[in-house]
């Protein structure tokens, strides 16, 4: 049996010649390196929009973050807005003549305008910002037409009466301005944004 060339050998040989041929020369080979390579492909991408993803919610995290600083307390504000409105409505229903008063009511008279300026103060540092409205154009923006008044020597459109201040909060309107408006003047200028 040893003499005979077909019997022995040939089997072994075609088993090392298979596996040679099969990771590189036959299409299992390059079906299997092509998988490879789309499966390396897959990965890379689903990892780089992994890592984008990442990347946009940190950014969003430090947005909110940011947002919250701001406007955290808009509505704490929005609510402590009547404290300073009483205490300017106050102000405002004292007399004329404050020389006639009691030496003691002058002394609670001061202490209530120390008062509002330290409060007003308190707002600012956090960013709560009185608007401006009287003799500005009315700006719908930040006004809120409560009545027009005939007046013919300002220009119409002008708010001529603050009836409640308004506010913005790190530039952003907290609460408008009520006013009253001018009709009856010669035509307005343009509305500028000027808060």
């Amino acid at each position: 049996m040893a003499s005979d060339p077909s019997v022995g050998d040939a089997p072994a040989e075609t088993a090392a010649s298979e596996d040679t041929l099969g990771t590189a020369g036959t299409p299992d080979g390059a079906s299997a390196l092509e998988q490879l390579q789309a499966e390396k492909a897959t990965l890379q991408d689903q990892l780089l929009r992994a890592l984008a993803e990442t990347q946009n919610m940190r950014r969003r995290a430090q947005q909110d973050v940011e947002r919250e600083r701001k406007f955290g307390i808009e509505r704490f504000a929005k609510d402590i807005l009547s404290v300073a409105d009483n205490l300017g409505r106050a102000l405002a229903a004292l007399p004329a003549d404050p020389a006639s008063l009691d030496p003691a009511l002058k002394n609670v008279i001061v202490g209530v305008q120390a008062t509002e300026r330290e409060f007003l103060s308190a707002l600012e540092r956090h960013g709560v910002t009185r608007i401006e409205a009287l003799g500005k154009p009315f700006n719908a923006e930040f006004h809120q037409a409560m009545m027009e008044v005939e007046d013919k020597t300002v220009p119409t459109g002008t708010v001529v009466q603050e009836l409640i201040p308004g506010y913005l909060i790190a530039g952003r309107l907290l609460r408008a301005a009520m006013v009253g408006v001018s009709k009856g003047g010669p035509a307005a200028r343009p509305a500028v944004n000027e808060n």
